[in-house]
């Protein structure tokens, strides 16, 4: 007869796992509430102190961490000394170890939790039991996940528990244990950028590919979920997200995210806002957004902060888009936009602000981390450093551009008035061709005549300012910290040019 030991929190599966356990001749042993629910179901199983011959003590804390355990999972079945050592301890090797681990995660989830709850809720012996068996696994059977269950049993009933299958379960078990180790570092850590940097995410699900077709992608979600992000919107129509809808989502939810103090609109396109606009209703804000660009937008992403309604859907239901983020449709606007088979709807309640978390991407060979741009800047953050003061109305337009530049890709121009983009030029090796382009597509625009324009970093010479003077901007919002600032300075002074400095640098690369 075969040894399993379970001891495991989450016990769905539990019985059904242990009868078949028995029904393959194995004993069982157990532990603590897990040996309890098999008694309670009638399963026979045998107490870990019986084993140990040491009873459970400190409140559970210390119940199977004992040689009669460790041993028995550890021996090397091939070996014959260690095969020796355990008959001449006594001890009988235990051949499959199913344990899930106490309730950490979901322990600091909430709100009111303490530090002694989560410390309380610190598995030792589960870890070390899992470790254990999967160091070991060519001669233990080790399962951490519930789902396993039923592969396992059907391993064992066909006689097919390979070494493929052992090793599959092995390398799960580490996974398994170096992310629950991952949440308790995190949790404790109150470093900033700490000497190592654990990091942990649960597979969401697999992409069709990535980025291009011939990539192969898949998507992760933090372990503890945050509730402002595209992977916990609700889809509501649609399939799923592809890679680039899933970068390009989220670049809408950082962006939207600026503006939630009035019904606002904002269509992207290749991670770059392609329009925004900000209005009294969110059909009025959808014209401003659709108008400020209507070539980008096909094919694009929309994320709205305020309900959908029929009038706004109809309107988003004459074009090509691929998907459209708001907090919620009327029904009415549902049964508009759900008669385009592949537009994805996704309902996803707003936020005011962004965490202030640290983000990490990837280069060749390690990361690099740092602290999200959540900056907040309103029109007393401003300094006007020309001679010519910005108007009351202009204030307002350098306050909205500042904050849709800072989600442009450097180097990032924008124009705007009114509460609307007229013109983005984006991602450009020199700072004036993104003026140039901006500019450029503004120019077109009815509002055109009352435009500030916003740059993302400062001017390294005046001719930035020099031309947008020139094509009729007379307020611009830039960060400052050139060198050549007074150039700056003295030609807005020479051009009538309302200059404001933010003091604020937004590379976004």
């Amino acid at each position: 007869m075969k040894r399993a030991l379970l001891s495991v929190s989450n016990k769905d599966g539990l019985i059904e796992f242990a009868q078949g356990l028995i029904e393959h001749d194995y004993e069982i042993i157990s532990t603590g509430g897990t040996l309890q629910t098999l008694i309670k179901a009638g399963i026979k199983a045998t107490a870990v102190e019986n084993i140990t011959g040491f009873p459970e003590i400190l409140d559970g804390r210390v119940k199977t961490l004992h040689p009669n355990i460790h041993a028995a999972l550890l021996a090397k079945r091939d070996d014959p000394e260690h095969m020796a050592t355990l008959r001449t301890h006594d001890i009988t090797p235990i051949d499959l170890v199913a344990v899930n681990l106490y309730p950490f995660k979901e322990t600091i989830e909430k709100a009111d939790v303490t530090y002694d709850q989560a410390i309380e809720n610190i598995d030792i012996g589960g870890p070390s039991m899992l470790r254990s068996a999967a160091k070991n696994a060519k001669d233990v059977i080790v399962v951490v996940d519930p789902h396993d269950y039923a592969a396992v049993l059907t391993a064992i009933n066909d006689q097919t528990v390979t070494a493929e299958f052992r090793h599959h379960l092995q390398a799960k078990t580490f996974r398994h244990t170096a992310a629950y180790d991952t949440l308790i570092a995190n949790y404790l850590s109150d470093e900033s950028y700490p000497e190592k940097l654990t990091v942990s995410y649960e597979k969401d699900f697999d992409l069709r590919y990535g980025e291009n077709p011939h990539q192969t992608a898949a998507v992760y979600a933090d372990q503890l979920p945050k509730d402002y992000s595209i992977l916990r919107a609700e889809i509501l129509h649609g399939k799923r997200l592809s890679y680039n809808n899933i970068k390009d989502a989220d670049a809408a939810l950082r962006t939207i995210v600026e503006f939630q103090t009035a019904p606002t609109v904002v269509t992207l396109k290749h991670m770059n806002p392609a329009g925004i606009g900000q209005a009294s209703t969110i059909e009025k804000a959808w014209d401003k957004a659709f108008a400020a660009d209507d070539i980008s937008i096909f094919g694009g992403i929309v994320v709205l902060n305020r309900e959908v309604d029929r009038a706004t859907a109809e309107k988003m239901h004459a074009i090509f888009l691929e998907i459209i983020i708001a907090p919620s449709f009327t029904d009415e606007a549902y049964t508009v936009l759900a008669k385009k088979k592949n537009l994805r709807l996704l309902k996803l309640p707003m936020a005011d602000q962004l965490p202030k978390e640290l983000e990490i991407t990837s280069v060749l060979g390690g990361a690099v981390v740092q602290q999200m741009d959540t900056v907040v800047e309103e029109a007393d953050d401003f300094e006007c450093v020309s001679e010519i003061k910005p108007t009351a109305e202009q204030i307002k337009s350098l306050v909205f551009a500042q904050k849709a530049v800072k989600h442009v890709k450097s180097n990032a121009i924008l124009v705007a008035a009114d509460g609307q983009t007229l013109g983005i030029g984006a991602g450009q090796p020199n700072r004036i061709d993104s003026v140039k382009i901006a500019i450029k597509h503004a120019q077109s625009k009815p509002a055109f005549s009352q435009a500030v324009l916003a740059s993302d970093a400062f001017f390294p010479m005046d001719d930035s300012v020099k031309f947008a003077a020139d094509q009729g901007i007379r307020a611009i919002v830039e960060p400052g910290g050139s060198i050549k600032d007074k150039d700056s300075i003295a030609m807005a002074n020479k051009l009538g040019v309302a200059l404001v400095f933010s003091h604020n640098r937004h590379f976004r690369h």
